[in-house]
Parts: C-alpha cells; sequence; structure tokens
C-alpha cells in the first residue's frame, strides 16, 4: 500500500533529478561543442598568424635602399637658398654695413669728391650685399641642379618623388632669378647710385 507523494508542480519526485541530470548534459554537451569550436577558431587563427608572420617577415626582409630623404632634404636647401638670395641673408646684411663703414672712414679725410664718397659709402656697401645675394642664388642652383642630377647615378629601379622633382625645379628657378639680380645690381644696371653731378 505504498503511495506515491507527488510535489506542488504534480512531478514526481525522481523526474526533477532525471531533468537535472539531462539539463547538466546538453550543458556539458554544448560546451564540448563550444570547445571544439574554440579550439578549431584557435587553430585558424594560429595558421593566419604564422602567415602573418610570414607576411611581416617579406616585408622587413626587403633589402634597404636609398629612401630619397637625402634628395628631399637637398631639394628643401635649393628652394631655401634661392628665398634666401631674393630677400637678403644675414651675412649679406653684415658685410654690407661692414663696407659702409670702411667707406665712411675712406672718406672722412675729405679730399675723396662727392662721387667717390657716394661710391665709398653706399656703392660698395650695394655691390657686396648684391655679391652675397648672388653666392647664394647660385649655391641654390648648384644644389638644384644635383638633386635633380642624382637619380642617374643612383639606382634606376627607384624613381625619385616627383614632390622632390618640384622643389628642386623650384629652388633652380629661384637661384636664377636671384644671380639675374645679383648681377644686375652689381653693375648698377638695377638701382644704380645717383649721379654726383
Amino acid at each position: 500500500m505504498g503511495t506515491k507523494t507527488v510535489d506542488e508542480t504534480g512531478a514526481e519526485p525522481g523526474t526533477e533529478v532525471t531533468e537535472a541530470t539531462e539539463a547538466t548534459e546538453v550543458a556539458n554537451d554544448d560546451r564540448a561543442v563550444d570547445m571544439t569550436k574554440t579550439d578549431a577558431v584557435d587553430e585558424t587563427a594560429a595558421e593566419d598568424g604564422e602567415d602573418a608572420d610570414d607576411t611581416d617577415a617579406a616585408v622587413v626582409d626587403v633589402p634597404a635602399g636609398p629612401t630619397g630623404v637625402g634628395q628631399g632634404a637637398g631639394a628643401v636647401v635649393s628652394a631655401a637658398l634661392g628665398l634666401v638670395s631674393l630677400t637678403g641673408s644675414w651675412i649679406g646684411t653684415v658685410a654690407g654695413a661692414r663696407q659702409t663703414l670702411v667707406g665712411q672712414l675712406k672718406s672722412s679725410s675729405g679730399s675723396a669728391s662727392v662721387a667717390e664718397q657716394i661710391q665709398a659709402v653706399y656703392g660698395d656697401a650695394w655691390q657686396t650685399t648684391a655679391l652675397w645675394g648672388g653666392l647664394f642664388a647660385l649655391a641654390a642652383l648648384v644644389t638644384g641642379v644635383v638633386v635633380l642630377a642624382r637619380p642617374a647615378f643612383g639606382s634606376p629601379a627607384r624613381p625619385q618623388a616627383p614632390w622632390i622633382k618640384s622643389v628642386s625645379w623650384a629652388g633652380i628657378a629661384l637661384g636664377v632669378i636671384g644671380l639675374l639680380l645679383a648681377v644686375l645690381k652689381y653693375t648698377d644696371a638695377l638701382l644704380g647710385l645717383p649721379s654726383a653731378g
């Protein structure tokens, strides 16, 4: 005369244990599947990592050649020198001021004519400034030409960057203009000294 006890939910006590066991087994199976997927993903990632390492190694193994940094720097220097030749330089200003002082000392005796005094005080200083401007222009011109000619003596497989060519040509153009202006100033064809008479 055994009686079965039924809990409030209406399920027999043995079924709860069975259902809990089945749920645990299903959860363990899901974890096993997840672990399999994780292992597969890890293996794929490891293979991809090896390929990535091979790619990195291939990039690193490329022989280092000229990067063009020196040529770029030379092009910028050429343009800067050309600009200095047009605007004037500190050394040209100092040399012109020195020449003015020398001219004042020479003409202080009072025996020189007005034309000689003007030439000694202003003309020589003007020509000295023009001379320094011409030297900077010549340096800009030579530097620009050297930068443009450099690839002919280097590796033909590496073409020169377009911006290096552009800046070099700018330096050459500024150098030519500066050299022309320096010659015109030095010969008094441009802004010559006023006549004393």
